[in-house]
């Protein structure tokens, strides 16, 4: 339905309509009684001269002045149309993304289709699948949370993707520390999911180490989510052994070397076993796209919007 926020402008410029039309009714018969100032021969002479194109196209933009004001009159009244509003349903549940952004995550093991120093990092190659994953979920809210030595939210919950997906970008090796603190990663994760309203609530713990850092142990984590119903999925990312890492060269550039970063299997599969969440492996890029892919798959739920 068509509206308009200023129709005070229409009775304005009805006023100013009565105005003229009086003025030029009494200035006509003002001059029309009035005899001529001069006496004149007659127009033949100037009857003969060839019209220009300015006097040719004279009348069309006398015929143009209505439509033009009119078009201006209904441009200062603002014409609007209301929005209808409609009921539509998906799917949707509210999500906080957890991420390990320890140094560990700076080895070379996932990304395998690469020379070594070609090699996305970890990290890296979580951020892309992480990115993918956020991507397809419509309806849903999601937060970010890293940890490292520290943790801290990175992205609250919103349904505006776009954002998280900026901050995910934002995302940097060592920015919470070198360390491993799980616990408080899913801490703070699980505090964020408690002050939400959603039926659904999930968590996606992704880690390549064990904790050796923070205050809460990650089987007090646990139980807190168990407790506000969150469910925890925990994902294992890194090859077992020893992984490539670069480091400086002795004389500049850098240099091939191996890193011990041994996942704690154990810890993370009783987190995801006490929130009735599952415990996924995944030692390169092809694995963990397929694990959030079936995350994708598992977490669905009907909301009306």
């Amino acid at each position: 339905m068509l509206t308009f926020y200023s129709p005070v402008w229409f009775v304005i410029a009805g006023v100013l309509a009565s105005l003229y039309a009086l003025h030029f009714l009494w200035r006509r018969r003002h001059h029309s009684a009035r005899p001529p100032a001069f006496p004149m021969t007659g127009l033949v002479v100037l009857e003969t001269l060839p019209n220009s194109w300015f006097a040719r196209l004279r009348p069309l933009v006398v015929a143009l002045r209505v439509p033009v004001l009119v078009l201006l009159l209904v441009a200062l009244a603002r014409p609007q149309t209301t929005l209808r509003t409609s009921s539509t349903k998906g799917e949707g549940i509210d999500i906080m993304l957890v991420v390990d952004t320890s140094g560990s995550m700076a080895a070379l093991d996932l990304d395998t289709d690469e020379d070594i120093k070609n090699r996305k990092n970890r990290l890296e190659v979580v951020k892309e699948v992480v990115h993918a994953f956020v991507s397809s979920r419509h309806h849903d809210q999601i937060g970010l949370v890293v940890f490292g030595e520290h943790a801290f939210s990175q992205c609250p919950l919103t349904r505006d993707h776009e954002v998280v997906t900026a901050l995910l970008k934002n995302v940097e090796m060592g920015m919470a520390g070198q360390a491993t603190a799980i616990g408080d990663g899913l801490g703070i994760a699980v505090k964020r999911l408690r002050e939400s309203k959603a039926k659904s609530k999930v968590v996606i713990l992704l880690t390549d180490g064990a904790n050796n850092a923070g205050v809460m142990p990650p089987e007090t984590a646990a139980a807190l989510a168990k407790q506000s119903g969150v469910k925890v999925y925990t994902i294992g990312a890194g090859t077992k052994g020893k992984a490539p890492v670069l480091q400086p060269g002795l004389f500049g550039g850098s240099r091939v070397g191996y890193i011990d970063a041994e996942i704690d299997d154990d810890a993370l599969k009783n987190i995801a076993s006490v929130t009735d969440g599952e415990y996924f492996r995944a030692e390169d890029s092809d694995a963990l796209t397929a694990i959030y892919e079936k995350i994708d798959k598992l977490e669905r739920s009907e909301v009306e919007e």
